[in-house]
């Protein structure tokens, strides 16, 4: 018989260790190798099926929901912890990829083709992080020019440098500006929307207004289990987006394609192609 306080024992051990070696990381470069490993557990439980059966029972319990929100809130600063790790590695010639961001990787080159991006493409990254390994991935397989824009500072210099080690930095630029403030926008044929931006229903009104129809969006987001790994998105659009497809696929965040549309005088959206 399921238990909801062993799920729940499992949601909170999760926290403690990942809580506790981003802690530790900061005084022992062993403790990164743990991490990575503790974020690489963290991706499994959240595809695990028995796991995923447990949420269904258990998830809006008051308990597991305000646990799972501690971890999801402690993975996120955790994985920015350790992409700013990796990307000083990287430029002290020491990387050392790790399942979690080789998994991401793959990820994307696999998802290439169903975006649509080619090197006549003008990509922007919204949440793009220490370690844009997504869109340096996607300049280097396509050619396309990617434009990153992330809120952390520090995160925008150490992407800059990344992207100059990786011999890419005349295809992917970067800025600190919020979303209303990035020119490119209005030539963007897409934007992708990170797993851990957590505003994605916001900027998606925002970019309503600033992007060009025809021009798709990528939103990476986690609901149900996965909103323990991922920001989570909810579904209600607005008759300017067509819903292209979503991909559900075995990896611990989930892919929305939407399609800026044109509004017909019935107030439904209308495909642009």
């Amino acid at each position: 018989m399921s238990d909801k306080y062993a799920f729940l024992f499992s949601i909170k051990m999760l926290q403690h260790e990942i809580s506790e070696l981003s802690d530790y990381i900061k005084e022992s470069d062993y403790c990164f190798r743990l991490l990575t490993d503790k974020l690489d557990d963290l991706s499994k439980f959240v595809v695990d099926e028995k796991n995923d059966t447990e949420w269904r029972l258990w998830g809006e319990d008051p308990d597991i929901r305000k646990y799972s929100e501690i971890l999801r809130e402690t993975s996120a600063k955790a994985i920015s912890t350790l992409e700013k790790y990796q990307s000083a590695c990287t430029a002290n010639q020491e990387m050392d990829a790790s399942e979690y961001l080789l998994s991401l990787s793959e990820s994307v080159k696999k998802e290439l083709d169903s975006y649509g991006i080619t090197a006549c493409s003008n990509v922007v990254f919204i949440g793009s992080g220490a370690l844009p390994l997504s869109a340096l991935t996607i300049a280097k397989e396509t050619g396309a020019q990617i434009t990153c824009l992330d809120i952390d500072v520090e995160a925008v210099e150490m992407g800059k440098n990344i992207a100059v080690i990786t011999g890419l930095e005349s295809a992917v630029s970067f800025t600190q500006h919020p979303v209303s403030q990035v020119p490119v926008l209005r030539d963007a044929t897409h934007v992708i929307i990170a797993s851990l931006v957590q505003e994605k229903a916001e900027i998606l009104e925002e970019l309503k207004s600033l992007i060009p129809v025809g021009a798709k969006v990528i939103i990476r987001y986690g609901n149900g289990l996965k909103s323990i790994f991922n920001y989570p998105f909810d579904f209600t659009l607005s008759a300017e987006w067509n819903q292209e497809k979503v991909e559900q696929k075995n990896l611990f965040y989930d892919t929305l394609v939407l399609k800026r549309g044109m509004t017909g005088v019935n107030g439904k959206g209308l495909d642009y192609i």
